[in-house]
């Protein structure tokens, strides 16, 4: 690979780390075959797999992994105990070369049975199959002891490494040791406990591991009502934790559940142009295969024909054989052997719902990948958004909004801001001093300034806007429409940002009357709307505390022409007042500021006095 092209790889895979979320879940490298050669769990999927491609990172190890990778896919759960499970489940099924060469210790434990003639049972981080039979592994070590402990209080299986026969037991070489007169342990190295008896106890332990413990669990349930029946609360403490323990042990995360196995899980997300499928597949509880499948729609194609077909091509190329199919909703098409499920509840539902949660982000990230590399995406994209919501005849490529600003009518004003392709043009927003009003009159000030603005662009045949936004709800929409359809006649959409009681932005009206645009307020368009609120605001409060603070900081030496900051500094620090400085002799004044400077400000002060001011200037120029 040249350096070039290593860089374009680089640069390819940091775009897909920046657009990931901040999720929990499980990622996936894939080396130039496509081959996936790491598997990952994070809490947060964009810190943690960002943190591979920083220049910080010396290790070797990881260098040499990232090297190697030419594609990311992720998975998103909603815990971190969820991302966790998703990984072991991965790396079972896919065995990545990295995750062994980038081993750091760090593994999960597994629960082990072993193959004696009386069997040990034990936790272990060490898996070779010749010892026995493992379960796990398990992501949380808490749920992992319970079981530990239940199996033990339940059925004391022996905890000594005495390689203990038949021949041995018959020949009486063992010795009972403290287990057994503490009472964790049966005594089988010495006849106390029989070895069918002990074989049984351990198959039932089996089936524990293994997750079927529903009987096991109402015979508890049973023996511990029995047991407080009988006033034997103590005891019936003790089988109320030991059915606590099993009960956590057993429960699956809210993706998973040991009842739902060889399950295949559709959904579909889709735009104009693309269709979006995830495919999940979960067996025995655990989810092992996950990915979402991009589709190109066809004209006037269908959700559900879209769905049709990426169920019968996906399942042939996933070479899935699972005899239920749970999709979000009815479909049209029979199966051979296949039932059809569409859940409304359960864990069928959530598994639903997850797989929809992963599409909708994958199809996010895609547009985003897309917007990155062409920025004018995203501007086509809401104003298209936009222009749906207000069924508007075009696309509205240039934006005005209008504020007012002024305390108790003083000092009023006005600002227009200018959005092209949703983004400020500032070099086309314009201030307005109010003329015509006198007093606090919102409605009128709005509308002298959209009168002398759209005059002038009609006047002058400029462009204008496909869209005017007022910063106000009907009331201002309203006025704004008697000066532009009214008195001008022009053609152009009003809509309106209304606020709640909390004075935030949480409606859009359009339409006559105005009605509210169903939009979320979180949504990407509406946030874009108000900051052009938040921008026009600013515009206008901004040029509004400048003129009020020229206004209250004005001063009459600020009108004498030929008189600068500094000399105006000098005769106020000096005289102290204006009205000192209005009474004071020409001599004074030269003394303080010069002759010639001294000459303008008493003549500013003294019209009647032109002749001793003409005498003034010709002394000064004698002193030059």
């Amino acid at each position: 690979m040249t350096k070039e092209e290593n860089e374009k790889r680089l640069e390819r895979l940091k775009a897909i780390v920046s657009n990931l979320p901040n999720k929990p879940g499980s990622y996936q490298y894939y080396d130039e075959s496509g081959t996936i050669i790491y598997v990952g769990k994070a809490k947060n999927l964009k810190n943690r797999v960002s943190s591979y491609f920083h220049k910080e990172v010396d290790r070797f190890k990881t260098k040499v992994l990232v090297s190697k990778i030419h594609d990311i896919t992720y998975t998103v759960v909603n815990t971190e105990e969820d991302a966790l499970l998703l990984e072991n489940s991965l790396i079972k099924k896919y065995k990545p070369r990295y995750n062994i060469l980038l081993k750091d210790g760090k593994t999960y434990p597994s629960i082990c049975v072993t193959n004696e003639y009386f069997p040990r049972i034990f936790k272990t981080r060490t898996i070779n199959r010749k010892w026995g039979s493992y379960y796990g592994p398990y992501s949380h070590v808490g749920s992992m002891y319970a079981i530990l402990d239940l199996i033990k209080k339940l059925y004391r299986p022996r905890t000594c490494h005495f390689p203990i026969t038949r021949e041995g037991i018959e020949q009486g070489k063992y010795k009972p040791c403290l287990e057994y007169h503490i009472h964790n342990c049966g005594a089988p190295c010495i006849a106390k406990q029989s070895y069918e008896d002990y074989q049984e106890c351990i198959a039932q332990a089996r089936e524990i591991l293994k997750g079927n413990t529903r009987e096991l669990q109402r015979s508890i349930y049973a023996r511990m009502m029995k047991l407080a029946e009988e006033m034997r609360f103590e005891e019936a403490e003790v089988l109320k934790q030991r059915y606590m323990a099993l009960d956590t042990f057993c429960a699956k995360s809210e993706v998973v559940s040991h009842t739902i196995t060889n399950v295949d899980v559709f959904t579909i997300t889709d735009d104009a142009n693309t269709a979006y499928v995830n495919y999940m597949h979960v067996t025995n509880g655990s989810i092992n295969q996950a990915q979402t499948f991009e589709m190109k729609k066809k004209l006037n194609e269908t959700a559900e024909e879209v769905l049709q077909l990426a169920i019968v091509q996906i399942r042939e190329r996933m070479g899935s054989r699972s005899r239920e199919v749970i999709v979000p909703f009815p479909l049209d098409i029979e199966l051979d052997g296949i039932t059809l499920t569409v859940p409304q509840r359960g864990d069928k539902r959530t598994l639903l719902e997850l797989s929809e949660m992963n599409g909708k982000q994958y199809r996010f990230d895609r547009l985003k990948q897309a917007e990155k590399l062409n920025p004018e995406q995203k501007s086509v994209r809401l104003m298209k958004e936009i222009q749906d919501a207000l069924k508007l005849p075009k696309m509205p490529y240039q934006i005005e909004m209008f504020d007012n600003s002024n305390i108790s009518g003083t000092d009023a004003v006005a600002a227009c801001v200018v959005f092209k392709k949703m983004k400020p043009s500032k070099k086309d927003y314009r201030k307005y001093i109010i003329k015509t009003v006198t007093g606090p009159d919102d409605y009128a000030s709005m509308q002298e300034v959209v009168r002398r603005r759209y005059t002038r662009l009609r006047d002058e045949g400029q462009p204008l806007p496909d869209l005017i936004i007022t910063d106000g709800g009907q009331g201002q929409m309203s006025v704004v429409r008697e000066v532009v359809e009214g008195e001008l006649k022009l053609d152009i959409p009003i809509a309106g940002l209304a606020k709640n009681d909390r004075h935030r932005t949480n409606e859009l009206l359009y339409g006559v009357p105005p009605m509210v645009v169903g939009m979320k307020t979180d949504s990407e368009l509406f946030r874009l709307l108000t900051h052009m609120q938040d921008e026009v605001h600013r515009f206008a409060i901004t040029f509004h505390r400048d003129k009020r603070s020229k206004h209250a900081l004005h001063s009459e030496l600020d009108d004498i022409k030929g008189i600068g900051p500094k000399t105006k500094d000098t005769l106020l620090k000096e005289l102290k007042t204006v009205k000192r400085i209005r009474e004071a002799g020409i001599d004074d004044l030269a003394t303080v500021i010069g002759k010639a400077k001294a000459k303008i400000v008493w003549q500013h002060f003294n019209n009647g006095g032109a002749e001793q001011a003409e005498e003034a200037q010709d002394a000064a120029q004698e002193e030059f």
